[in-house]
């Protein structure tokens, strides 16, 4: 019989509303794995399995069974929580206790899920990185700033975790760690009580084992049914794009996008290069532009206050962005908007667009989480983003594809990310 922790969100909601599976068994079954994996992986930042046991019992005596029922889900270290830790990755909040949840937690916890932990950040979402290692080579990175939350769902310790969005936070980590992570539409999902790093992109995302869990997830949260994967699906008209950052993709990344679309037209997908306009060419500049005058902005008081606590190279950020100028930040914003406006005429003939979720297999070595290169477009355009893990790469360690889709058409990008995991 397959470990409860072994399975996908999907099959444990059914089996837990059937009762076949209490809460309290499989909370015991994740914190087992965590036992064992932890000291190698070190997905969490706070981890206390009595809490989490004595709050899997409550759930069972108080009867009401919503959605996610009986469900542990990791919550990244700069989502408030108010009965754990939120320290933001950072030591200048070692044993901050917040007073509320995030609204993203409390609506998890509302739809039945149990939070189960605090899960790894870098520092305030940016640099350096955590302890976190990758499940598959604890060598390598698992990807950022979102490390906890990638490497606890794919190492089988959790069904579901909560991540962010900036950079690339939630698909690169997503693509080393050979899991699904759902970046929606800017702002489909609240982020109120998550630390702010930028006004313009912070976005809260998800990550599970299939693009159905996921979004079984994001709709519980966001209340939006549409965003569930139907029970049949077309075939799908695609645009492989390999982006103006393709010269940043290694030679494995180039393998699979010469194989992907001979096996997406193998089957049924109507599939075509699309090159995307010129005016798209300098977003990924733009996105550093808005972010670096943006976090200036965000952590002021601790940059102020703190600076000695801050570590490189996130002061150097906010050393940067304190000189951008209001000019052209606001050229740049303007620019970004007139670019969300153009986005849904460049994908006129398509359900999605295909692109790679980083430029190639997780790095070795711990100081970086790897490149947010073909992340940072997508961010600044508010697009839906899913990665959808894609086989190995020469040294074994997983590849992801990037499916995009128009602001607001989430239900379809996920669509198109199940069909596409399928085929």
């Amino acid at each position: 019989m397959t470990p409860l922790n072994e399975l996908g969100a999907t099959a444990l909601v059914a089996r837990l509303a059937r009762g076949e599976i209490t809460a309290e068994a499989l909370a015991r079954a994740c914190l087992e794995r965590a036992a064992l994996r932890e000291p190698v992986v070190r997905a969490f930042a706070r981890l206390e399995p009595e809490r989490v046991l004595e709050a899997a019992r409550a759930l069972e005596r108080a009867g009401a069974r919503g959605p996610l029922h009986g469900l542990p889900f990791g919550v990244k270290d700069i989502i408030d929580t108010f009965d754990l830790p939120t320290e933001y990755g950072s030591p200048i909040y070692a044993g901050h206790r917040p007073a509320a949840d995030a609204a993203c937690v409390a609506l998890g916890r509302g739809a039945g899920a149990l939070v189960f932990g605090k899960t790894v950040s870098t520092e305030f979402a940016t640099h350096p990185p955590g302890p976190t290692t990758n499940p598959h080579n604890p060598a390598h990175t698992p990807g950022g700033s979102s490390s906890g939350s990638a490497a606890a769902v794919a190492d089988r310790m959790l069904p579901l975790a909560l991540g962010t969005q900036t950079g690339g936070s939630v698909i690169r980590p997503a693509a080393f760690c050979g899991v699904v992570g759902y970046k929606p539409s800017f702002g489909l999902l609240p982020r109120t009580g998550v630390k702010p790093i930028s006004d313009s992109f912070d976005t809260v995302g998800v990550f599970a084992r299939s693009v159905e869990d996921a979004a079984l997830f994001a709709a519980a949260l966001s209340g939006r049914e549409a965003l569930r994967i139907p029970a049949s699906l077309n075939a799908p008209r695609l645009g492989l794009c390999r982006t103006p950052q393709w010269p940043a993709a290694l030679p494995e990344t180039h393998k699979l996008f010469d194989e992907l679309p001979r096996r997406l037209v193998r089957a049924g997908a109507h599939v075509e290069a699309l090159e995307l306009p010129a005016a798209f060419a300098p977003l990924a500049d733009l996105h550093g532009t808005i972010w670096d005058h943006e976090i200036a902005r965000c952590l002021a008081d601790e940059h102020r206050r703190h600076r000695d606590r801050i570590r490189e190279p996130l002061i150097a950020k906010l050393d940067r962005g304190r000189g951008v100028t209001a000019e052209a930040y606001d050229g740049a914003r303007r620019a970004a908007s007139e670019s969300r406006r153009r986005l849904a005429d460049a994908m006129r003939d398509f359900d999605a667009l295909v692109v790679p979720s980083a430029p190639g297999e997780a790095p070795e070595g711990l100081a970086s989480t790897g490149d947010s290169v073909f992340n940072r477009v997508w961010t600044l355009l508010h697009a839906p983003c899913v990665n959808v893990p894609a086989g190995r790469g020469p040294r074994g360690l997983p590849l992801g594809v990037q499916v995009v889709g128009r602001i607001g058409d989430d239900a379809r990008v996920l669509a198109c990310a199940h069909w596409i995991e399928l085929s």
